[in-house]
Formats: structure tokens, sequence, C-alpha cells
């Protein structure tokens, strides 16, 4: 992860900077400790096709951006359906996320904006030949995570759209992610994706990111007049333990016509069902990371989050005593045994 320099933070440091976990920078200041947080990641993962990844990637980002986030999206399939989504032609880019994962470009130099309002790191057919490589190389798993790191406090998410497969790229996503999103066709054969990614999911946990987490499925394809879709979510969430996402996404032709013009279909259509179902979970999204709050004395953004440290608060704060503990609750009175002396004093009082 690369330093910044004073001109990052105001007023300005000195003295060395100081690694602080995944997420951030930690500076240290004769009276301060200040904090640059870094993007939230969230990886969107399923190894069978055709259950709108890409499709929620283009969306999700493009309702952030509406909302004032700055937002970065990775396309990390070969195909570069992401790419040609957001009105770029893979086979013109010469530059792409294939460099920068072998090392050979900074990731700012191949940064790409888009009409919709987030930035892309995009994909060309290269990208197929990358995992060859990278199995002969040390700390493979990380390649992208670290890429991540020199941008990464630019941008309040990044949005990873994996390919198809349980493969050394998905891993990458997985692995530099702080979140993974399932998003799921509401159809059996998708639904035995679901276990094999989690497997995958709970491997990488143990290996490589102890810190990912699921935030859960994302219903896609959605028809909710057929019983069939309504039971696979009903068994998804019963079966894996996994929070089913809303509102689920309607099937549209909507969704199919977006990518001929280059944008979303928070463009294209924008009333549409299915672009309201993407701008309400990119609200929770941003509300999940306000409700995390970002530290005292940090740069605060959407999306920044981290804990202060403990004898590191802002200059002049002074630490309040813990409060004292709340008193034991009474227990409530036992109610009085009616015998034959408790029925004799209470129809005396009732004759007087």
């Amino acid at each position: 992860m690369p330093f910044h320099d004073s001109s990052d933070i105001e007023g300005g440091v000195s003295g060395p900077p100081v690694m602080l976990s995944r997420r951030g920078v930690l500076w240290f200041r004769a009276d301060a400790w200040r904090l640059i947080c870094m993007a939230r990641v969230f990886a969107v993962a399923n190894q069978k096709g055709g259950v709108a990844k890409t499709t929620s990637v283009a969306s999700l980002g493009a309702a952030l951006s509406e909302l004032g986030c700055r937002v970065l999206l990775v396309d990390l399939d070969p195909q570069a359906c992401l790419t040609f989504s957001l009105g770029l032609d893979p086979d013109a880019i010469e530059l792409s996320v294939h460099d920068v994962l072998l090392g050979r470009l900074s990731p700012g130099l191949v940064l790409r904006g888009t009409e919709d309002g987030p930035d892309l790191l995009p994909a060309t057919i290269e990208l197929a030949g990358c995992e060859a490589v990278l199995l002969s190389r040390t700390g493979r798993e990380h390649a992208l995570r670290l890429a991540l790191a020199e941008i990464g406090d630019s941008y309040d998410f990044v949005l990873i759209d994996c390919p198809p497969s349980l493969g050394i790229l998905t891993i990458n996503g997985l692995t530099a992610a702080d979140e993974v999103i399932i998003p799921l066709q509401c159809e059996t054969l998708s639904h035995r994706g679901v276990g094999q990614l989690l497997d995958t999911v709970h491997d990488v946990q143990r290996l490589t990111n102890a810190d990912l987490r699921v935030r859960g499925v994302l219903p896609t394809l959605f028809d909710a007049r057929t019983a069939h879709g309504r039971a696979v979510l009903v068994d998804i969430s019963a079966r894996y333990v996994v929070t089913v996402l809303q509102p689920p996404i309607a099937r549209s032709v909507r969704f199919a016509e977006a990518p001929g013009s280059g944008r979303s279909i928070l463009t294209t259509a924008r009333r549409s069902r299915g672009a309201e179902a993407y701008r309400s979970h990119a609200r929770a999204l941003v509300e999940a990371e306000s409700a995390a709050g970002a530290p005292q004395g940090a740069r605060s953004r959407p999306g920044a989050h981290g804990r202060q440290e403990e004898g590191g608060p802002d200059a002049g704060a002074r630490v309040s005593p813990p409060a004292p503990p709340a008193p034991p609750a009474r227990s409530p009175a036992r109610p009085l045994a009616v015998t034959p002396v408790v029925a004799t004093a209470v129809s005396q009082v009732a004759s007087r």
C-alpha cells in the first residue's frame, strides 16, 4: 500500500506513516492520530453465468454515482461484458486490468471514465491468459488487492465484476473485497451454484481474507408470478443461512436493451422497476456505511469506516469515564397466596 504525503490530510502531518489493517494508513503527529480510509469493496460473484452479475455491477455503480459517491468498477471477466456495457470497445482498448494484475502498469494509468459516472478498470480478452501467468507467482491471490491499495482512497465504493468461474481471478476479487454479493437467478441450476461459491468464500476467509463476509443473495431475473421462483428464494435462505437482499430484481427486457447504448438501465429506462430496485439497493449500501460511522478525527466520506486507536484521540479531546452500570432490574412482586386467613380479611374489609 503506498503512503500518502502530508497534503492529503488537513493541517499536515509529521512523523512516519504507520500501516493500519487492510483499509487505511494511519499517520502520527505530536498531537493527533489521523486516518485516511480506503473504499468499501464489494465483489459480485457467482460461478454460474447468465445471472446478471455484470448488469448488477453496472446498475449499482450508476445508482451509487447518482447518490454522489465516487465509484470504481473493476471488470475481471475476460469476456469484457462490463467494459462493453459501459460504452467502451474491448477490441480497441490497449491498456487493461490485465496489465495491472501482472504489475506492468499502475491502475491509475488504466482507469477510464464512463458516461454513467463511475470510473472503470476495463478488461480485454488478454485477461484470459492472466490466470496462467499468475499461477506461477507468489502471492497471486493478492494481486488485485495490492493494485486497489494504490487508488482506493480516491473512491467511496469499488465494485468487482467477477468471472463465471472459481479460478484465480475470482479468488483475487474475493481476496480484495470486504463483502461479496451473490446474484441469483431464481432457478434450480443457479441455486446449486450458491453452495459451491460459499465453500470458496470459506476457503478465502481461512487463507487469504479473514475479514470477508457475505452481504447476501441478490435475486435477479425474478418473476413473482411463478411458484418456482418464490420457492427457490425460500429454500436458499433456509438451506444456506444467508440474507436475501430485497427488493428482488424483476425480469425485464430493458436490461437486455441497455448495453446496446453503452449505458446502464438507470439512464435508458430511468423509471423502470428494475432501475428503482437497484437504486434501493444502492441506498442500502450507503446507509449501511453511514450507520457504521467514521471514527472521530477521520476525514469522513460515504463508505469510510474504521476505529479510533486507543490513546490517540484528537488533540485536546478528553476521554469520558465509563458510565456506571445500570442497577439490576427489580424482580416482580410475588402474588399473594389466597389462604383462608387472607380470604377472611378481605371479606371483612369489603363488608365495612
